[in-house]
């Protein structure tokens, strides 16, 4: 089939690659000539661990390409899908639909032939209604149905996540609309992928229901983490015990300083908004909000601790900026609250990360940005484990001590054994232990 991808941000971008992959006509479209010109010179704005070889290969193929006429890409399209951004927006918390509907006027005016327009990006119940809406109004006479297709991608898995799904959510209308749908993700088929077909607020209240729950999963091992903490529990062990239980399984129980990510924050506070708007309050979602948010200040609080209750004048090392390893995405990461206040708390803070430079260096000021743990640990009086990349996970934890003005670990994503690193003369906190 012949597909236009709308938006070539994370979303669009590893969409349209791994559709191209199926083996279907992708074009990606954007108004930033600049990316543009990247993309078609091979460069990949995004970190995501197998991406540039896909595209690259699609491309060769020609199977993929990249566009600024979006006239042109959706004139020849079957399925046109939106995969523009939908920031929270500054006020309210609800979704900046802004974009969409934009995209949605642009798409009606390019319409030739039957198509079906798929929102992609994530937005609140009713979105595609109303897309439906101005596609009509600006184009009575096309032949068009709306479909949602939200998506499920765990960044620094996107791929895995796109090629091998837990399930294809589909929202539709019409009988003829869900046949392109499965013609589109026919590939799927071999790997017997369940594809959930049903309506369209279904379909938008489905990627929400499954966001926050996850958010208030982790929200919850942490609150437990911090209750072990006082009763001399150890919330490793608590979580495994947990996790056995085939009703709750071992996923997102692993304690640490709060969630982040373009998707969990911005998805939990649209629910709660949607939920205000129709008079059916998400007091669980609400409450996973604000205690998100304080679990990550609380982890300054342990960090000053460590240190006898001042990090003024303190060297840290902090490991690790991104809200998760195999990403390059900073968005509601923990070290934008954490860093900030050990920097306005007095500390000298020297950071690493494989790959939070390039985001980080205008995010984190007043930091100094190190090659590796052990460059970053000189003459340290701390070091601070904030993201669990594989870089971080066998460090020769002796010549890190060696090279630090003072052994002392606060491990925030229980990457260490306590034992272990009071063995080499650590003092050491973890989370929940």
């Amino acid at each position: 089939m012949r597909l236009a991808m709308i938006g070539t941000g994370y979303v669009g971008l590893v969409s349209g690659v791994c559709f191209s992959d199926f083996g279907h006509d992708v074009v990606c479209v954007d108004k930033d000539a600049g990316k543009i010109a990247k993309l078609e010179a091979g460069e990949v704005p995004i970190f995501e661990p197998g991406l540039d070889d896909l595209m690259a290969r699609n491309v060769a193929s020609g199977r993929l390409s990249f566009t600024l006429d979006l006239k042109a890409a959706v004139a020849a399209a079957d399925a046109v899908f939106i995969a523009v951004g939908t920031p929270t927006r500054r006020g309210d918390g609800h979704a900046d639909l802004t974009y969409v509907y934009a995209a949605a006027e642009e798409i009606a005016a390019a319409l030739d032939g039957y198509t079906v327009v798929v929102t992609k990006s994530t937005v609140p119940v009713g979105t595609n209604r109303k897309v439906e809406e101005i596609i009509r109004k600006a184009r009575p006479d096309a032949e068009f149905d709306v479909a949602s297709n939200p998506e499920f991608l765990r960044e620094g898995a996107a791929i895995e996540d796109f090629m091998r799904p837990d399930r294809v959510v589909v929202g539709v209308e019409t009988d003829r609309a869900a046949e392109v749908m499965a013609g589109i993700y026919r590939p799927l088929s071999l790997r017997e992928a369940p594809i959930i077909t049903t309506d369209l607020e279904s379909a938008e209240m489905i990627k929400y229901a499954a966001n926050a729950f996850l958010a208030t999963k982790i929200t919850f091992i942490n609150e437990i983490a911090a209750l072990c903490e006082k009763v001399g529990a150890d919330v490793k062990q608590v979580s495994k015990g947990m996790g056995l239980d085939n009703r709750i399984g071992g996923k997102f129980l692993h304690a640490g300083p709060g969630y982040g990510g373009s998707c969990f924050p911005k998805d939990t506070k649209a629910l709660a908004r949607i939920g205000q708007e129709h008079a059916a309050p998400m007091q669980i979602v609400e409450t996973v909000i604000a205690v998100n948010e304080e679990r990550k200040r609380a982890m300054t609080d342990k960090i000053m601790d460590l240190l006898d209750g001042s990090v003024n004048k303190k060297r840290i090392a902090v490991l690790g900026v991104t809200f998760k390893p195999e990403t390059d995405d900073m968005r509601d990461a923990p070290s934008l609250t954490i860093v900030p206040a050990l920097v306005g708390n007095g500390a000298e803070v020297r950071v690493t990360d494989p790959e939070g430079l390039k985001e980080g260096e205008a995010l984190l000021p007043g930091v100094t940005w190190c090659e590796d743990a052990y460059a970053a640990a000189e003459d340290a009086d701390a070091v601070v484990i904030l993201t669990e990349w594989n870089a971080f996970r066998a460090l020769d934890l002796d010549r890190l001590g060696s090279a630090m003005r003072s052994r002392a670990m606060a491990d925030l994503r229980n990457i260490y054994d306590r034992k272990s690193l009071e063995a080499l003369g650590f003092k050491y906190v973890g989370v929940g232990r």
